[in-house]
C-alpha cells in the first residue's frame, strides 16, 4: 500500500479486471495469383509479399486492373433470313488465364471484406501461363500472417496439369494442419478436352488428392464453376478509362473484322457490339464466391451456422445442372468420405444455390462439416492468443482458476449465442484443469500447464426427414 503523509482523500484503482477472451476473424482469405502489377512506392515491391486490402479500390491502387482479352472476344451479327441478331462469344481456350480481378468481384459482391492479397507475379513474367512454382511460393509466404483464416488461388483452375492443381491445394492444406488455424477452400479441377464428362473430373480429384481424415478435414470442395454477370475487360493497357476496340473481333459484316471499324460508319451496331461483349457470361470458380459467402454468413449469423443454402449474387448459373440423383454420389462418397458440396438451380429460388456444407472428410462424424471445423478453429485460434498471458505464471491453483473461469465464461458466451448443443452449460462444454485432473506431478516439474477442453458444437440439419401417415378415424 502507498504510504500516505498528507490528510485528505485517495482513489486506488484495481489493477486490472479478470482475464478474457475476444474472438478471432473467422473469415480473412488470402487470395494467391498473378496481379497486373505489385506497387507500393517502387515497382514490385509487393511482390510475394502479403498485402492487406479491405476494398476493390484498394486493389486497384496497389494491384491493377485485369488482363486484357486479346484473340477471345469476337461479336457476330445475323441477319440471315430476315434476322437481326447481336451476339458476343468467347472463346475459353483463348482468355486470359489470370483470374485475380474478377473473382475479388465475386468475393465482394457476395459480402466479403478484409482480405490477404499475395501476387506471385505480373501478366507477362510467365508468357500468360500459370506456374504452380510461383504459387506455391506465394503460399509459403501466406505461411506468416496470422491474421488469415482461408486460402484460395484464382488463377489455379488454369494450370497446365490435373496434378499441379491438386498439388498446390496440398500443400495448403498440409499448411492449414501444421497452423490450425486456416481452412483451404478449391474447386474441383476440369480438362478442357473432357467438357461434357465431369464425372471423371470428380474421379480424378478423389484418386489424386489423398491423406488421412486429419488432413482432409481442413478443406472443402465446391463444383461445379458458376457463369457470373462479371464483364470481360478489353481496356487499353494503361488506361482504363478507354477501351481496346481492335482487340474484339467482329463477324458477319462485309468489310468489317474488328469493333473499331464500326465506330465511325456503323455507330448503332457499335453499340449493339458493346451490348452484347456486356451479356456474354463469364465462367470463374466458385470458390472465390464461396469465401465471400463464409464472411456473409459468419457476420449476420455466426461461423457455427452452415454456409449452405444461399444464393450465390452475381452468380447466372452454374456450368453443369447437377440433378438430386447426380448429386448423391457427390455428397456422399462411401469408399474414400471425400465429399463435394454441389451448386444447384432451383426454379423461383435463385440460380445458383449453396447444396452442400461438407469437408473433404465426408465420413467422419466428428468433423464432416464446414461450420463445425471452423468454428473449432476459432475457438482454439482465440483460446490460445488469451492464455499467452499466462505464460511464466505460477503453475499454480491460484492461476488455474483464473484460467478455467476465463474459458468458460467465454463458451457460455458461445453457448448463448447458439454455437454450442445442450440445455444447460455443463451438457455445452467442459473445461478441466488441476494437479490429478490433467496434470501429474511431473508436468508441474517439467513446467506444463495442461487444458482440457470439451465442446458440443451444433452441426447442420442437413437431412430434414418428414413422415406421413393415414390417420384412421377411431370406431365409436
Amino acid at each position: 500500500m502507498q504510504d500516505y503523509k498528507t490528510p485528505g482523500v485517495y482513489i486506488e484503482e484495481i489493477p486490472h479486471l479478470p482475464p478474457s477472451i475476444a474472438s478471432v476473424e473467422t473469415a480473412i482469405p488470402a487470395f494467391i495469383g498473378y496481379t497486373e502489377k505489385a506497387q507500393w512506392k517502387e515497382t514490385d515491391d509487393l511482390k510475394n509479399k502479403p498485402w492487406r486490402i479491405e476494398s476493390l479500390l484498394q486493389y486497384e491502387q496497389f494491384f491493377g486492373y485485369p488482363d486484357p482479352e486479346k484473340e477471345s472476344l469476337t461479336v457476330v451479327f445475323d441477319t440471315t433470313a430476315g434476322k437481326n441478331e447481336v451476339n458476343g462469344k468467347i472463346d475459353e481456350t483463348k482468355r486470359s488465364k489470370f483470374l485475380m480481378y474478377y473473382s475479388l468481384q465475386l468475393f465482394f459482391g457476395n459480402g466479403g471484406g478484409a482480405c490477404w492479397i499475395t501476387s506471385v507475379g505480373n501478366y507477362t513474367d510467365t508468357g500468360g501461363l500459370v506456374m504452380a512454382a510461383d504459387l506455391s511460393a506465394g503460399l509459403k509466404q501466406v505461411a506468416k500472417i496470422n491474421e488469415v483464416t482461408l486460402l484460395v488461388f484464382p488463377d489455379s483452375v488454369n494450370l497446365a496439369t490435373l496434378t499441379d492443381y491438386y498439388d498446390i491445394h496440398t500443400q495448403a492444406i498440409q499448411q492449414c494442419v501444421e497452423l490450425q488455424d486456416r481452412f483451404t477452400v478449391l474447386d474441383v479441377y476440369h480438362d478442357v478436352a473432357n467438357l461434357e464428362e465431369w464425372e471423371l473430373d470428380i474421379k480424378a480429384l478423389r484418386d489424386t488428392l489423398s491423406g488421412p481424415t486429419d488432413f482432409l478435414k481442413y478443406a472443402a470442395v465446391y463444383f461445379p464453376k458458376i457463369y457470373s454477370g462479371v464483364d470481360y475487360n478489353y481496356k487499353v493497357v494503361g488506361d482504363q478509362s478507354k477501351d481496346n476496340d481492335d482487340l474484339v473481333k467482329i463477324t458477319g459484316i462485309a468489310g468489317v473484322t474488328k469493333l473499331s471499324e464500326l465506330l465511325a460508319t456503323k455507330n448503332a451496331q457499335y453499340f449493339q457490339a458493346k451490348s452484347a461483349i456486356t451479356n456474354i457470361q463469364m465462367l470463374l470458380p466458385v470458390s472465390v464466391a464461396m469465401v465471400g459467402v463464409y464472411a456473409q454468413v459468419d457476420n449476420a449469423r455466426g461461423v457455427w451456422k452452415a454456409p449452405a443454402n444461399i444464393n450465390i449474387a452475381n452468380a447466372i448459373r452454374p456450368q453443369y445442372l447437377v440433378t438430386h440423383s447426380e448429386q448423391m454420389g457427390l455428397n456422399v462418397d462411401a469408399q474414400a468420405g471425400k465429399s463435394i458440396n454441389v451448386i444447384r438451380s432451383f426454379a423461383g429460388r435463385g440460380p445458383a444455390i449453396i447444396w452442400g456444407a461438407r469437408t473433404l472428410a465426408g465420413n467422419d462424424n466428428e468433423w464432416r462439416y464446414v461450420p463445425v471445423r471452423r468454428f473449432f478453429s476459432m475457438v482454439e485460434e482465440s483460446v490460445k492468443n488469451a492464455t499467452e498471458q499466462f505464460v511464466f505464471e505460477p503453475n499454480d491453483r491460484n492461476t488455474w482458476v483464473r484460467v478455467k473461469s476465463m474459458i468458460e465464461n467465454y463458451l457460455t458466451q458461445q453457448w448463448k449465442s447458439g454455437a454450442l448443443m445442450g440445455a444447460s452449460t455443463k451438457e455445452a462444454f467442459f473445461v478441466h484443469i488441476g494437479l490429478g485432473e490433467t496434470m501429474t506431478e511431473l508436468d508441474l516439474w517439467e513446467g506444463r500447464m495442461i487444458v482440457e477442453i470439451g465442446m458440443a458444437a451444433v452441426r447442420p440439419a442437413e437431412f430434414i426427414i418428414l413422415r406421413f401417415m393415414h390417420k384412421m378415424l377411431a370406431e365409436s
